[in-house]
């Protein structure tokens, strides 16, 4: 009996871990039996991808993917990417991050499409760069933190500081039959 696979996207900052959320949050979606995709690096993406594979029992696996360059026929891994906790490396040719994260050579764009449920927590432009193509590609999205940390966010997205609208808008959005017929 083949098993559907529910990916949850976890995104925000590289640089802060926001520890606070992020690992109830991660723990929560290893034990849902969710997957978990981030962009494999550090800040948030390791938090997440950490604390979700220190749950034991758990049926899903921790993506990430990378993103990288080619030289002279050469490929190379951005530096510090994939962080300890991603079991699923995607490797990607695509450089292009930050300010830059809504361009084609971003890997934004996997990070967004692939996945069936977005929660972005605070974070840099890459983040931001992330919740557009959400909106852009009509991919569910929710953002969780203090609600100033989301100043520089589309006013379309809904803020929470709560854990439990959180899951409770991943199970909604994974019900929502026109949302997963897509994908």
């Amino acid at each position: 009996m083949r098993r559907e696979r529910r990916i949850i996207g976890v995104f925000g900052s590289g640089k802060e871990d926001h520890v606070e959320r992020v690992i109830p949050l991660a723990r929560w979606i290893a034990e849902a039996g969710f997957d978990l995709l981030t962009g494999a690096g550090s800040g948030v993406m390791r938090a997440a991808a950490d604390a979700f594979v220190q749950v034991e029992g758990r049926r899903g696996i921790s993506i990430g993917i990378v993103p990288g360059t080619v030289h002279d026929g050469d490929y190379l891994p951005r530096t510090g990417y994939p962080n300890k906790g991603v079991e699923l490396a995607i490797y990607t040719h695509l450089p292009l991050s930050g300010e830059q994260g809504t361009d084609p050579l971003s890997r934004n764009h996997i990070n967004v499409l692939t996945p069936h449920v977005l929660v972005a927590l605070p974070g840099g432009a890459g983040t931001v760069a992330e919740a557009s193509l959400a909106l852009r590609y009509g991919k569910p999205i929710i953002l969780f933190g203090p609600p100033e940390s989301f100043r520089r966010f589309s006013s379309e997205l809904e803020r929470t500081d709560s854990l439990e609208r959180v899951t409770e808008f991943i199970l909604d959005s994974l019900r929502e039959p026109s949302r997963l017929a897509m994908q």
